[in-house]
């Protein structure tokens, strides 16, 4: 997928935000998709960050079920694609369609051996789901990286994962500007994605980046679950005077 494909998937030509909603219980999750769609948010990805996968099966069914259009895309915390795939091809065989899958970590190996990426390209294979994989690579609280190799973590990246997906050192923390510099010259015209940070006050100057997976910066004041209206349309309103490529 290039970068022009990934706009079109989303009918956009700024940035593509996608809500991360932290999710405790359905009736919860389905109150917040209620708030991005409102605003205009392009999808959301779920994710569970205080329970385990079995727990969060449920919500994500039910997610669908009362969303049945709704691009909806799930992180299992600290979970690889090599146990998230079955999962998902499972769900996708019960009719219950997650259009795409974020690893905070993709296992991608700077210099090049990538042995654990390549077993997850195998089990994606052979899953059966088909959506959109956006891999974390240099990412938070994963195996660091030194700066000097963002280059040559982003480019192995390419071969295994629909979206380069990188962040700052932490949640709510602004990425590295020469990060996403480096990661954007390293990966040329393929799809990059942002998961910290982003928060309507900094946005403009990550023009460059094609999606912004957002928690932190459009949730309520101290509230780690729910996304405060006034704040998205802020975001949304602001990417709506981005286009792909702006910020070169």
């Amino acid at each position: 997928m290039n970068r022009t494909d990934f706009h079109k998937l989303f009918k956009t030509p700024g940035p593509v935000v996608l809500p991360v909603i932290h999710v405790l219980d359905s009736a919860r999750t389905l109150k917040n998709v209620e708030v991005l769609l409102e605003a205009g948010a392009q999808g959301c990805f779920l994710i569970n960050h205080d329970f385990e996968p079995e727990k969060f099966l449920p919500i994500i069914r039910d997610t669908r079920a009362a969303f049945p259009s709704l691009w909806m895309a799930v992180n299992f915390l600290a979970v690889t694609g090599k146990v998230a795939f079955p999962i998902l091809g499972q769900l996708q065989s019960e009719g219950c369609q997650v259009d795409a899958y974020w690893a905070d970590d993709a296992c991608i190996d700077e210099d090049g051996a990538n042995a654990e990426a390549k077993e997850i390209a195998a089990v994606r294979e052979s899953s059966g789901w088909d959506g959109l994989y956006f891999g974390g690579t240099a990412f938070k609280k994963q195996r660091a990286v030194d700066p000097s190799r963002y280059g040559d973590a982003a480019r192995e990246a390419c071969p295994f994962m629909d979206v380069i997906t990188t962040s700052g050192v932490a949640t709510g923390q602004e990425a590295d500007l020469g990060k996403i510099e480096t990661f954007r010259a390293a990966i040329g015209d393929r799809p990059m994605a942002l998961a910290s940070g982003i928060s309507p006050e900094n946005a403009m100057s990550y023009a460059d980046v094609d999606c912004f997976m957002v928690a932190t910066g459009i949730n309520e004041p101290g509230n780690f679950y729910d996304i405060d209206p006034g704040r998205l349309a802020d975001l949304m309103s602001i990417t709506r005077t981005l286009s792909k490529g702006s910020a070169t």
